[in-house]
């Protein structure tokens, strides 16, 4: 008997919820932003940052990641959406799959600078937060391929190929879209392990991250079968990656010399928090000290006020011409 040995591809790249379907495409997109930024947030607490900072940033960082990851897909596969035949409005339909990655850290960067700068917070150590959190992220929404049926490799028979019938190609492939996930999730396990083992700040563990992803990126590249530019024989997501790489180990080798460690306060005023990350109360601690104070005058009052009794108890029993104790007029005194 044969054993059918492959993945199959959904049937659709819709998902019924109700009346409302949902693009699978955009379904792994949206988880794992989620994902990054519950990753993010944590590291950054542990960090010494507060809770919901991540978050906030992420407002900045996601919506300028979207843009810049459809525009970087649309300028290098611009014979996609222009030209005869072609629907350039489709540009804009972003659910339907094509987002550049190499655009999407570009610009997403960008925005968290906005957010961090409005913050008063370094981006390096924001970057080094969430870095492993995005790499997730990449990882899950490479899964929208799978659903889109797109970015696959060559033919293959493995047992692990994934069955393709989209009306172009028929048969079955390299899951390039499961080996980048693979790889994503192994880069993201990485940068965690060597952050802590070697306590990398300043934006190194978000270089690691990098290097790490364009050398499995490279690799990847050279099993996809889709229609790309090439330069001098190599895919033009090759060169990037040669060049990426490049500029995330030459940032990690001159940060390292120039600033070894990690920071030592990532967000100003966190320290000052309580633990539930909410700011601590001035007026209360105003009102305890006043508390004490009062306490302590109460006491100095009271002890000032027996010594005098006392005193004019004894100047009676000795036959003096003592002035009643009970005269005294005015109030004990405050404070000195």
């Amino acid at each position: 008997m044969d054993i059918l040995a492959y993945i199959p591809s959904p049937s659709s790249g819709e998902l019924e919820l109700g009346p409302l379907p949902l693009r699978g495409y955009a379904l792994c997109i949206l988880v794992g932003i989620f994902f990054a930024v519950w990753l993010g947030g944590r590291r950054w607490v542990a960090r010494g940052g507060r809770p919901g900072t991540v978050t906030d940033i992420a407002v900045w960082a996601v919506p300028f990641g979207l843009v810049g990851g459809r525009l970087y897909h649309v300028i290098t596969d611009h014979q996609l959406y222009f030209g005869e035949g072609r629907e350039w409005i489709d540009a804009f339909k972003i659910w339907e799959g094509g987002l550049g990655i190499w655009g999407a850290v570009a610009l997403g960067a960008v925005g968290a600078w906005i957010g961090c700068r409005r913050r008063g917070i370094p981006l390096p150590a924001y970057a080094d937060a969430v870095a492993p959190g995005v790499v997730l992220a990449q990882g899950i929404g490479r899964w929208g391929n799978w659903f889109n049926q797109e970015l696959y490799g060559r033919a293959t028979d493995l047992p692990w190929a994934v069955e393709i019938d989209n009306g172009v190609d028929s048969g079955t492939f390299h899951p390039t879209f499961l080996y980048e996930s693979l790889w994503c999730v192994g880069v993201a396990l990485l940068v965690i392990w060597a952050d802590r083992r070697f306590t990398l700040g300043h934006g190194r563990a978000f270089a690691l991250y990098v290097a790490a992803y364009t050398v499995g990126r490279f690799w990847i590249e050279y099993m996809r079968i889709d229609e790309a530019h090439e330069i001098l024989g190599l895919r033009l997501n090759n060169w990037t990656s040669l060049l990426v790489f490049a500029a995330a180990v030459a940032y990690l080798v001159i940060s390292a010399k120039r600033a070894p460690g990690r920071e030592e306060v990532v967000e100003p005023g966190a320290d000052d928090d309580d633990p539930d990350g909410s700011a601590k109360s001035a007026s209360g601690s105003d009102r305890g000290a006043s508390d004490d104070a009062a306490g302590k005058t109460s006491d100095s009052a009271s002890g000032k006020a027996s010594a005098s009794d006392d005193s004019a108890a004894v100047e009676s029993d000795a036959g003096g011409a003592a002035k009643p104790a009970g005269k005294r007029t005015g109030s004990a005194p405050t404070g000195d």
